[in-house]
């Protein structure tokens, strides 16, 4: 069970699979069809493959950066997809997404193309943005991807105004900015979190708190303690809840009620989720400042393979159905890496185009 804290009130978000053998009660399941099963079976499977294409799609992005076909610096997702994949889960297509330089994981969770994004990275013109944004700008304006952006903290008033057109035109969409915990020191946070409380704008303001910023744990550069969802009830913000970050259903099910909040119009609502990088800040990082203990402790909750093997125990899939999973995925990408060595590199012509001032 993994604690919120929404309201002032204590909330518990159930980690169950909700399959035919698990449900909330004798009377719902036997009024459950088969066809509602068999979507709830299938919705837990996309969980999972969505999970592991970002996996795989950033082990395939390190090594194609040792290769030297991804240039400038390269910031994995791996060991925090339960986040992206659970959050963007609840969106809807028209809601607006703003994120940081650490976004493959979302652009796959958004459904961005794998082909585009890859190639993007490689730099080349058949990337997302014709290959000028490179690994830290993953944009797609159709699917209401607004970017990673590589200026710490940058996208706090990106995601103010996103949330403002979306209630000055009164739509119920909503701006979901993901962060990291290093970005709460910079003055645009602090900012915008106080403008969209004074406005009740449709913010959902969500930390991804691993511990570290680049090479300091939160506790060396932070005086407020371990939890930073408390400190949103400064601002007035009283739609706060921290979650397991490793758990994709428990920040499902967070998502679910601060989008509730926020469309019905109380203003932003903050998430924390727990959470671990694998790997170091960028591929540049040699990671010196942190025990290889603290590391393997995190890899046990790792839900790569403790959400399977929930659906395995529970008897939702089979290892069968997983391993046709794990190849479609694995074919996905290999078919991303492919079309990005076949894309060119931009003329030099493209120097002068998509300019503005």
């Amino acid at each position: 069970m993994s604690p919120l804290y929404l309201r002032g009130q204590r909330w518990q978000v159930s980690s169950r699979l909700g399959g035919p053998e698990i449900v909330q009660s004798k009377e719902k399941a036997s009024s459950e069809t088969e066809s509602e099963v068999e979507a709830k079976k299938q919705a837990l499977v996309d969980l999972y493959r969505q999970m592991y294409l970002i996996r795989q799609f950033e082990e395939v992005c390190g090594e194609m950066y040792t290769r030297g076909l991804v240039r400038g610096f390269l910031h994995l997702y791996i060991g925090e997809e339960a986040i992206a994949v659970g959050a963007i889960s609840q969106l809807q297509s028209h809601d607006y997404i703003v994120t940081h330089y650490r976004d493959h994981g979302h652009a796959i969770a958004r459904g961005l193309d794998t082909n585009k994004i890859m190639a993007e990275l490689f730099g080349r013109t058949g990337g997302l943005s014709k290959g000028k944004g490179g690994s830290m700008h993953l944009f797609d304006a159709e699917k209401g991807f607004m970017g990673g952006h590589a200026i710490v903290g940058g996208q706090f008033p990106l995601a103010a105004g996103l949330a403002l057109s979306h209630q000055y035109r009164k739509t119920d969409g909503v701006c979901v900015v993901f962060f990291g915990d290093g970005s709460t020191n910079q003055g645009t946070y602090h900012e915008v979190m106080n403008l969209a409380a004074v406005w009740k704008l449709p913010i959902l303001f969500f930390l991804e708190n691993n511990l570290y910023g680049m090479g300091s744990r939160f506790d060396r550069v932070r005086a407020g303690g371990e939890d930073f969802y408390p400190g949103a009830a400064t601002y007035g913000i009283d739609q706060a809840a921290v979650v397991d970050g490793m758990d994709v259903l428990a920040v499902q099910e967070a998502t679910k009620l601060a989008l509730e909040s926020i469309r019905a119009g109380n203003g932003p609502a903050f998430i924390e989720a727990k959470t671990f990088r694998f790997q170091g800040h960028s591929m540049a990082d040699p990671v010196k400042y942190r025990e290889s203990s603290e590391t393997a402790a995190w890899e046990k909750r790792d839900p790569i393979t403790t959400f399977p093997q929930q659906l395995l125990d529970q008897k939702l899939v089979t290892e069968e159905e997983l391993e046709e999973i794990q190849a479609s995925v694995d074919a996905e990408v290999a078919e991303s890496v492919k079309f990005a060595e076949d894309s060119p590199f931009p003329p030099d012509e493209e120097l002068f185009t998509d300019i503005y001032a």
